[in-house]
Order: C-alpha cells, then structure tokens, then sequence
C-alpha cells in the first residue's frame, strides 16, 4: 500500500513527530511504502529527510489547502491517508485548520487520536467529530477512548479500531551492570522521562522525592530529556531553573539529577532497564495516552503514576500503583511500598511485561497495516468515499 502520513515529524520534537517516525518504519516492515506531509512551526525551518514529499507551516491555512490538492493529484500512487490528530499541532483555534485539509480529499483517510477529551470545548468536539464523519476509520488507543468518540463524539462504533500505543524494541539489560555503566551502584533508581514543560507534574515528583529519602537514602531520581524545544523558544530554560531551584530549596541536590539531552533509543532503554520504579507523575486526569508511559510498561517496570485517564486503564488490575495527581506525600508512600516489598516490585514487572509484551512496533504495525487493508478493501467494494454534507 502506498500511504501518505500528515503530522509533524523529525528533526521537530515533539511525541507525535516521534510517534510519526516510528509508525512509518513500522509500515515499511509490513511492505508499505509511507510519504510524510510534515507540520512546521510558523517561523522554523527544519532539515527534513526525503521522505517528506510536502511541509505544512503551521499557521497559514493556504497550506492546508495545497496539501489536499497536492494529494488530489496524486490519487494513482496514494491508496490511504493517514492523519495523526492531536488539536495543538495544526493551525487555527484548536487545529481546526485541518479541517481545510480533509474536505476536499478525495482519497480516503484515517485518523489517529492522540487526543480524546471527556469534557471538550464546543471548538474541540465540533473538530474531531467532523474528522470522524469523513474518515475511513478512526483509530484509538484505549478503551476509554472509543467509549468517548462512539458516545461523546457520535463515531459509529463500527468504524472505531482500539491499538495500543507503540514501543521501541529495547535490548534487555540487567540493571546492576547499567547502574555500574551510568555510576549508580548501590542506588535505587526513579526515573521520569519526556520533554520537559508545564503540565508534568514534575514539580510534585520532586517532592514526593523528599518523603521517600527519609525510609530510602539511597534513592536517585532522574529526569531524564530536555526542555520542549517550543518552551525553549518561549521563555529559555525558565521552567528548568524552577525544577532545579525547588530541588536545591528542598535540600535533594544529592538524590535527583536531570539527564539535559536528546537521549538515543539506546540511551533510552539502558536508562529504563536500570530503573526500579518509573514515574509518571501527570496531573491532569483526562490525558487519554503518554508515550512514555507505554514505553516503561514496555520496558517491563514497575510504576507509580497518577490516576490520569491513560494510567488507570493501562495499570489497572494490579498492574501499577496509582496515586491522586499533585500528592506528593501519596507518590511518595507508593514508592516507598515498592523499595521495601520485593515481592510486591517483582509482581508488577511481571504484570507490565504480560500486558507490553506485544506492543512492540513491528507487532503494532502489523496491527495498523491488517486495519488499512481492510478499511481499503471496503472502500473499494463500496466505491465512495464518505463527504461532508451539511458540514
């Protein structure tokens, strides 16, 4: 199959370029060839491989318009469009720039959600429940999630696909040898990984480290990723030198370290095979999916995590350890369960490995590649492509 991917991708950083470049090799495994039409930043110009056939710059809606008749030209060598949705990466009030985009297709696509919220603005349901009419197929990836586009967003429950979020094949490795390679001998290790910004809950993973050191000194927490390149752009290091000065406030300069680098996919899981408790701390409830947690249940760990949409479903039935979002002194209790009760730790690596043991993204992206040839297969047999009447 010959597809055509749309959201932002490398060198930008950001999840969903992330997420962009791990589906699409997942696609070559499976046979498919995948062209990308990246999203850009308004006023940054990045280096893009040869991949990307077409470049959106976020804010000027004329570019949405020309990537539909840049597509419409193409329809002999494009069977499927793919549309990684998550409302702050497209352009106008809530994305909705996107819009401009899918109407005048006249090749079928497929959403992705990265993104499905309970309570939406009028703006953010009016969006998604207008890419949902038009589409192909919707893809989610948690139950909850295609509970709320069929009840909440008006998705026919037969056009609605439940795959887990991807993870990178990490090489196992075992923990005493990475904490020796990194210096940690001897230590416990926490550890959160991501762009860092606002809205991570960081700040409330920093002080539940001060409660834990009191039953476990031993313990180092590492934060481990740089600063969201957007962020940096905005306000420098600010929010960084707030996380460092909280950490020097509360005397813990001897037990949490930030790791301010890219981190290769190698680095990365050394990183998480040498951590005995992963962290994620978010503190907003509706986070319908985070990549990082996916990874670390990946990676077979145990994990702490507030109770956000995407952990409680993921880490239910004993499969993690969940707290109330900014409660620094519950985080801490959790986590200080697990360093004392081995049994209790080896329990929830089991239970991460049985449930994360599949999500590797060769295997996800068969499970991508099997709902695209059906969903082609169908469009084909019904000769028609679903229009936006009314809209």
């Amino acid at each position: 199959m010959n597809l055509i991917n749309i959201g932002t991708y490398p060198p930008k950083q950001c999840g969903i370029a992330t997420f962009s470049t791990d589906f699409r090799n997942s696609q070559l495994l499976n046979g498919n060839t995948v062209q990308i039409i990246s999203v850009s930043d308004e006023k940054h110009q990045y280096a893009y491989g040869d991949e990307v056939v077409f470049n959106i710059r976020q804010n000027f809606r004329q570019d949405y318009l020309s990537a539909a008749e840049f597509i419409n030209s193409r329809p002999e060598n494009i069977d499927l469009v793919i549309i990684q949705h998550e409302y702050g990466i497209y352009g106008g009030k809530d994305g909705e720039y996107i819009i401009d985009l899918v109407k005048p297709l006249n090749v079928p696509y497929v959403l992705i959600t990265h993104t499905v919220l309970p309570r939406p603005s009028e703006k953010q349901k009016q969006i998604l429940n207008v890419l949902g009419v038009g589409s192909a197929g919707i893809i989610c990836m948690t139950a909850r999630s295609a509970e709320l586009l069929n009840n909440l967003y008006g998705a026919p429950a037969e056009v609605i696909e439940i795959i887990p979020h991807g993870v990178t094949e990490f090489t196992p490795r075992p923990a005493d040898l990475l904490k020796a390679k990194y210096g940690f001998s001897g230590k416990n290790i926490i550890s959160t990984f991501g762009l860092l910004g606002p809205g991570k809950g960081l700040e409330t993973a920093i002080r539940a480290m001060k409660y834990v050191i009191k039953d476990h000194p031993d313990v180092c927490y590492l934060i481990l990723g740089q600063t969201h390149p957007m962020l940096i752009k905005k306000e420098g290091e600010k929010y960084r030198s707030m996380l460092e000065a909280l950490v020097s406030e509360l005397k813990l300069d001897s037990h949490v370290q930030f790791v301010n680098k890219f981190l290769t996919d190698e680095q990365l899981g050394e990183y998480l095979y040498m951590t005995d408790i992963y962290l994620s701390p978010y503190p907003n409830k509706d986070q319908a999916v985070s990549g990082t947690l996916a990874f670390a249940i990946g990676c077979a760990r145990a994990i702490v995590s507030t109770s956000y949409s995407y952990a409680a479903e993921m880490l239910a039935g004993g499969r993690g350890l969940l707290s109330e979002p900014q409660n620094p002194e519950q985080i801490a209790r959790l986590i200080n369960q697990i360093l004392t009760d081995h049994h209790l730790k080896a329990q929830l690596q089991a239970e991460t490995k049985i449930l994360g043991q599949n999500w590797s993204w060769p295997n996800i992206g068969m499970k991508y590649s099997g709902v695209f040839h059906t969903l082609t297969d169908k469009t084909t047999e019904e000769g028609s492509i679903i229009k936006y009447a009314g809209l």
